[in-house]
């Protein structure tokens, strides 16, 4: 399997060696985009911190369906599909704990939370179309964004392109439509605004398929509208508004002989258990997020940020066992206020702020009867809130060298009801004890060309609302579920070589995670969450990214960039005793030991272009005891188009084929499933053929 990695390798550093003696444009390096990790607004080289960033030329250079394939680029950074529409996103192995959905990793939509207050992200809320660059900060954020032991993902909505305004243009048009395998439907609508007052997207998303496997059929329906309004000079007002309507039918899990006699069946029933077709299993899912926010620079020194932001969702779930109806509300805000000011030759910046959230369910479990609602199960009134103080100082020390302290006040509270024990209710509360989480990073920059830094900072992430009830069977709202608390140790230098032609970024970490909480189900399918000791997670990253050639007017090849990401995971279990098993010393479930992923983006002179990805993912555990394993597997993925700008019009032409060497695999394991039903096949070799205009007005 690596032989391929290397000829791969091989056949990239080939391509880059030869096209040395092309003339290149250097400029807009990725080590000189400004990022907002941590607040700093530095540039990527600058920032002492494991931060990865996809533009929108990343995101659009797959297919328009789905995250996953972009989130992988990224090293450390695993996305999963459980089934169309089921995203599960782990930053360095925090998917532990994550059934499905997004826990353990915080989300931001805009810049305001689009995580909730019980952890979890709704992220298959967003359509791939309003999504237009994506910063990943990996490990422990908590000195600036509170609680979390995974990292942090900061999404921004597509915004409409200034180029077009200084062109005369102040109003453009997009719009797109893609038709693939297995009943691929994908239909996107934007109206685009940029002016020197106003940058303003509109737009209107629409995606459905069939699905490989049996229950798998998918409908998503995406509306959403970002404006930033450039009051004045010094004030500016964003607003943020999503709604999101997705319904999918989830397949559940197979063991391996029915994995490899039929990797398209879904879930069978058991002499106890119906089946998946027989439940009706499915998530239908309906979100509405808005919020507002301003910035506000008072002067050269003082810059305030508020925002404040409202949620409310409601699902339905038809399960195996159970029909679940979960309605939530949630509102927040964030402010944060940044002063500048020197002390003799040095530079500092102070950061101070604070986040609030509070968060409400009425969750109703009842029997499913063939995907019917049947006799109520529970009822359960459940509320948690969190808030969180932050503070950090940024110093420009002598020697290119850069400081960064940093640390939050963190509280949690949970409060819970389970109506349906009436007349005997008893009201649940639970205040967890504060956590304070300091970082501390120092970087010192090589002559412009590359930076080392060093940082050590402290995570910690409290059991979901989901994760407490799960347990819950009689009186008790397993109070003895402790938070994750852990210590992460890192390293990394990135920079550029051979005048800007190469950008690299290299990180090695070592992060210490004690009351580790791992996901188990009983006999019939249910949840339970337990503590399960510590755990040791020891790591490489490593991107290289090369923009070789670009905009030469008289050659063939407009633009050619290749990149290879590599990800090294040595992750165990310490300490680790199930029941009277001792499992201390066994890789970590679910997580691979090594991945490694090569691309080429290629652009001619008139318009076709290519883009395209291999992917090796090493075997993974999927219990905790290691005795079964998912074998590895390498994707390919390519995406042929011709691409052309008229006067007043914009044409795109592609086709795109996704797991190209037709790989028999599953993506999104159920790990420790009961049954030993691991498996959630992915889809054999498919095809997508799209068009997309864009018109000036």
């Amino acid at each position: 399997m690596l032989k391929i990695y290397l000829s791969n390798t091989l056949f990239i550093a080939f391509i880059a060696l030869n096209c040395f003696a092309q003339e290149a444009d250097s400029t807009k390096q990725l080590n000189e985009v400004v990022v907002r990790g941590f607040e700093t607004e530095r540039k990527l080289s600058e920032t002492a911190a494991s931060v990865n960033v996809l533009t929108i030329k990343d995101i659009q250079r797959f297919e328009n369906t789905s995250l996953v394939p972009v989130f992988n680029t990224l090293p450390g950074v695993r996305m999963e599909e459980r089934s169309p529409g089921s995203y599960r996103l782990a930053i360095r192995g925090s998917s532990l704990r994550s059934p499905f959905g997004v826990r353990n990793v915080k989300v931001y939509w805009n810049d305001i939370p689009l995580t909730d207050g019980n952890g979890n992200t709704f992220l298959n809320s967003l359509d791939m179309n309003t999504i237009g660059n994506i910063e990943v900060i990996k490990g422990p954020a908590g000195s600036i964004y509170g609680a979390g032991t995974g990292g942090v993902v900061l999404l921004g909505g597509a915004k409409a392109d200034g180029n077009n305004a200084r062109k005369g243009h102040t109003n453009y048009i997009n719009t797109g439509v893609a038709y693939g395998s297995y009943g691929l439907q994908n239909r996107n609508f934007s109206w685009n605004v940029a002016s020197e007052k106003v940058n303003s997207v509109l737009s209107y998303a629409h995606a459905q398929t069939d699905g490989y496997r049996q229950n798998s059929a998918a409908v998503r329906d995406v509306l959403s509208w970002r404006s930033n309004y450039f009051i004045s000079p010094s004030k500016t007002l964003n607003i943020s508004t999503l709604y999101s309507d997705i319904k999918y039918q989830t397949p559940g899990g197979l063991n391996q002989a029915q994995f490899e006699k039929d990797p398209s069946q879904a879930r069978l029933a058991t002499a106890t258990l119906p089946s998946s077709i027989q439940q009706k299993a499915g998530i239908y899912q309906k979100l509405f997020n808005i919020g507002v926010s301003q910035e506000y620079r008072l002067n050269a020194h003082w810059t305030n940020v508020t925002s404040i932001y409202g949620t409310v969702s409601e699902l339905r779930n038809p399960f195996i066992t159970n029909y679940e109806i979960r309605n939530e509300q949630t509102f927040g805000g964030r402010s944060r206020m940044n002063y500048s000011f020197d002390v003799g030759s040095l530079k500092n910046r102070l950061t101070v702020g604070g986040e609030l959230q509070k968060s409400a369910w009425v969750i109703r479990n009842f029997g499913n009867k063939a995907g019917v609602i049947d006799t109520l199960q529970t009822n359960d009134n459940v509320a948690a809130w969190n808030y969180f103080l932050f503070g950090q100082l940024e110093t420009d020390l002598p020697q290119n060298f850069i400081l960064t302290i940093g640390g939050s006040y963190n509280r949690f509270k949970y409060d819970f009801t389970r109506l349906s024990d009436a007349p005997k209710i008893k009201p649940i509360s639970e205040l967890l004890p504060a956590a304070f989480l300091p970082r501390i990073a120092l970087l010192k920059k090589i002559q412009d060309k590359i930076s080392v830094f060093a940082s050590v900072s402290s995570g910690f992430s409290p059991p979901t609302v989901t994760e407490y009830i799960s347990g819950y069977q009689t009186s008790t709202f397993v109070p003895s579920l402790a938070p994750e608390k852990g210590i992460n140790y890192e390293v990394g230098t990135r920079g550029n070589l051979l005048k800007k032609r190469i950008n690299f970024d290299v990180t090695a970490y070592s992060f210490r995670l004690k009351n580790t909480i791992v996901r188990r189900t009983d006999n019939a399918g249910r949840e339970i969450f337990t503590n399960a000791g510590s755990t040791l997670q020891n790591g490489l990253e490593l991107l290289v990214n090369s923009l070789i050639i670009k905009n030469i007017d008289k050659e063939f090849i407009q633009e050619l960039r290749v990149f290879t990401s590599y990800t090294f995971n040595d992750y165990s279990f310490k300490n680790y005793l199930q029941l009277k098993t001792d499992l201390s010393g066994n890789s970590l479930t679910g997580v691979p030991r090594q991945v490694w992923v090569s691309g080429v983006d290629l652009q001619t002179k008139i318009g076709f272009y290519l883009n395209s990805t291999l992917n090796f993912t090493d075997r993974i555990p999927l219990n905790d005891a290691n005795s079964v394993y998912a074998n590895s597997y390498k994707l390919l993925n390519a995406r042929i188009g011709y691409r052309k700008n008229f006067e007043r019009i914009g044409l795109n032409i592609y086709t795109a084929g996704d797991n190209l060497l037709n790989e028999v695999y599953s993506l999104g394991n159920d790990i420790n499933a009961v049954g030993n039903r691991f498996f959630n096949t992915a889809a054999p070799r498919n095809w997508q053929f799209g068009a997309s205009l864009s018109l000036f007005l």
